[in-house]
């Protein structure tokens, strides 16, 4: 298995077990990660942003699949099925990861799903009527970088 094939598998392995720890120290200090919620976050964010998540899953379930890696670039597809608190309702998401790498760490990630199949799950009601658009995409993104600011600052706190 590559080098960065181990990495990918290191991090997915860790989100399996909540352990936050372990993903955030699979990126690169100038790391860059983004996704349909949180568009832009860099540096310590990313390992942030998996602590807060796992902190708050209470019923989370990983699975992961089809890595694949070489020296610059790496993908895998992973599905996470959890309880949104916000609603409490149910979701299944599916996810397909992008990779960069840099000094034997994740350097960008980039989380591709479908936000309306999510926001369905999610939202019920609004998200079959609205999730398409960019209303309830950029309250969700709103509410969540809310969120990572009020953690990011409790644990500097």
């Amino acid at each position: 298995m590559h080098p960065n094939e181990e990495l990918i598998t290191r991090f997915y392995t860790a989100f399996a077990a909540r352990d936050a720890e372990t993903m955030a120290s699979c990126y690169h200090p100038d790391a860059h990660f983004e996704d349909p919620v949180f568009p832009s976050l860099d540096g310590t964010q990313p390992g942030d942003m998996w602590r807060m998540l796992c902190q708050r899953a209470d019923d989370l379930v990983i699975h992961f699949r089809d890595v694949k890696a070489d020296d610059t670039t790496g993908s895998a597809h992973w599905d996470a099925d959890y309880t949104f608190s916000t609603t409490g309702r149910m979701v299944n998401n599916s996810i397909d990861a992008t990779f960069t790498f840099q000094d034997g760490l994740i350097r960008t990630h980039t989380d591709v799903f479908d936000f309306w199949r999510w926001s369905r799950m999610a939202l019920g009601v609004p998200g079959v009527l609205l999730g398409w658009s960019p209303l309830i995409r950029n309250k969700v993104r709103g509410t969540a970088g809310q969120q990572l600011e009020r953690f990011i600052a409790k644990k500097a706190g």
